[in-house]
């Protein structure tokens, strides 16, 4: 080695040590990738998923997922629900969905997702790309998390985490701190715990823009429905710039809990967990719904389902699924214009 050389390694090592600014992290990011990947087992792979639905590349991560993919909360979710609860996350295998959405914070302190997800794991792992999240905004909070998650989730190894709910600036900066969540998640792939690397955020575009921005992020999970083109767009706003990073895009909150679906009853508002109280249905069929945003350029869309009839019926959607035209589209949205508080409970509103 010359003296050149030798100089140049000493600067690399040194800046690696300082960890503090975004671009040593996504230095760093990238540098482990190739060691991440030989670390851990071969992508997993259902063999119903191509003859049931579409499928689609997961941005640049080489996983070709189905179009439509089952989210860890609704049954899923609920306290002593086992026997509703793996029922889904199985059928929904035997249906051909591959990839499973859950978090470290779904069921509360108990964590009953991870749980009933982590019982089907036990016997189905290769069947399924598996994804859970921190919502810590710390380095150490978030690896105790994961520890926990591989625990629940009865497996050594998650296919993708991501960082949960970034909601402000704020947070942004809390994750990119010396102590910051991201470098667990960097920690966690150079040591073979996770493949992927991702961030979600269901309130502003600007703040995963922010993130997406700072960082070489896998996947970004986004909320997207028919209503958002109405207040803080992240189709008009975010998506592109997934786009153009050759991200994995999932989209969630597409049927906004039931809020924008005309079959919906509001149930009285002291029932309504939700800041935007809801006093009528929605104004759009489910098929409609998941037609929307499957007409965007995303990869998968997951939906938490609350019973077997509702997972098979999604498939469905998935499988009939044909595009919007632009048209079609600006049609679909403009229905939703009288409900797009309640389609949008999860975006900040003022008055």
């Amino acid at each position: 080695m010359s003296e050149h050389d030798d100089e140049k390694s000493t600067i690399e090592r040194r800046d690696l040590l300082k960890l503090g600014t975004a671009a040593t992290v996504s230095y760093l990011a990238r540098g482990v990738v190739s060691e991440a990947s030989a670390a851990v087992p071969p992508l997993p792979v259902n063999p119903v998923t191509p003859s049931a639905m579409p499928t689609r590349n997961l941005g640049r991560t080489g996983y070709r997922v189905g179009v439509f993919s089952l989210g860890g909360q609704a049954a899923v979710e609920q306290p002593n629900n086992e026997a509703v609860a793996i029922p889904i996350v199985e059928r929904a295998l035997d249906l051909g969905v591959n990839y499973i959405d859950t978090s470290a914070r779904y069921g509360g302190a108990e964590r009953w997702s991870e749980r009933y997800i982590g019982q089907v794991m036990k016997r189905r792992r290769s069947e399924a790309f598996l994804a859970t999240k921190t919502h810590d905004r710390t380095r150490d909070g978030s690896l105790k998390l994961l520890e926990k998650s591989l625990e629940l989730l009865q497996t050594d190894h998650v296919d993708l985490w991501q960082i949960h709910n970034l909601s402000n600036k704020e947070e942004v900066e809390q994750i990119f701190a010396p102590d910051g969540a991201v470098q667990a998640l960097v920690k966690a792939r150079e040591q073979g715990m996770v493949r992927f690397l991702g961030v979600t955020g269901h309130a502003d575009p600007t703040v995963l823009i922010e993130a997406i921005r700072r960082f070489p992020f896998d996947t970004v999970l986004m909320a997207l429905n028919a209503a958002d083109p109405h207040h803080l767009s992240f189709e008009k706003e975010l998506l592109p710039l997934a786009v153009e990073k050759e991200m994995g895009i999932i989209g969630m909150k597409i049927p906004a809990r039931g809020r924008i679906l005309s079959s919906w009853t509001p149930p009285p508002p002291e029932q309504q967990r939700w800041g935007q109280v809801a006093t009528r249905p929605g104004t759009i069929r489910r098929r409609e719904a998941v037609r929307y945003v499957l007409s965007l350029p995303v990869s998968t869309v997951i939906v938490g389902c609350d019973t077997v009839a509702q997972v098979e019926e999604d498939v469905q959607l998935a499988r009939s699924f044909t595009p919007l035209n632009v048209m079609q589209m600006a049609q679909l949205s403009a229905r939703t214009e009288p409900v797009k508080r309640q389609a949008l409970f999860f975006r900040p509103w003022e008055g």
